[in-house]
This record gives structure tokens, sequence and C-alpha cells, in this order.
């Protein structure tokens, strides 16, 4: 049987590791405020990113705060699955993951039904400080 030092491509280290103990923590360097805001945002599914690349869909940095806060929200009430309702675009969200799955435009919806969502949200037009 191998050496635990020789699976380190494995991903396997000693905890006593010289690079571990002299590397600064990542908290500290990044700060805790970007650390838990970067872990609270919002990812796009590739279907989700593909339908807004195709549709031309834009999405600014306040819209992105306002679909962050429309999704906060949801899951503040316990959603699971959600759709989030902004301007002439819905989003369906899996909240827990805190993924947008697919993106519509209102203006372009299909039969619009809705189907596997456990609530709907009315993002903010306006962001309170």
């Amino acid at each position: 049987m191998g050496d635990l030092n020789q699976i380190s491509g494995l991903g396997l280290v000693q905890a006593s590791s010289p690079s571990l103990t002299s590397n600064k923590n990542v908290a500290s360097e990044i700060g805790f405020s970007e650390l838990l805001k970067a872990a609270n945002q919002l990812t796009f599914s590739t279907h989700a990113q593909k339908r807004l690349d195709k549709r031309d869909i834009q999405l600014g940095e306040n819209d992105m705060e306002r679909l962050n806060a429309a999704v906060n929200k949801a899951e503040s009430k316990g959603a699971k699955e959600s759709l989030i309702l902004m301007d002439q675009l819905a989003f369906i969200v899996n909240v827990p993951d805190r993924k947008v799955v697919t993106t519509i435009n209102m203006n372009q919806r299909s039969e619009g039904v809705f189907t596997q969502i456990d609530s709907v949200v009315i993002a903010p037009t306006e962001l309170t400080a």
C-alpha cells in the first residue's frame, strides 16, 4: 500500500503539509463580506444561458440585484422551485441551489404555462438600501 503523500493527485494531503500551514486564510484575503456575497450569487444553467443569448437578453448589475433579492424572498418562505417575474422576463429558479434553470421573455412565451414550481415572486422594481 502506498504512502498517503504519494497520492496527492487524488486531492489527499497530510494535515501538517507546509503548503497548508504557510498559506494565508482564503477568507481573510478575500474579505468575509465578499466571501458571503460570492456564496450567495445566482448561477445560470447552460439552458438558461442559451435562452438569454438566443433572445439577446442582457441583464445588468441592477437586474441581477433585483433577481437576487427576489430569490432571497423565495428562500425566506421556504420555496424550492420559484417563478420570478421581473419586468417582461420570467425566470424559473431552483432556490436551494440558487440556479436559474430557464429564462422566458414574456413577449415571446409559447403556451404561458409554468409547471413544477411551488411559488411565484414578483421582483422588486427598486432595491431599498
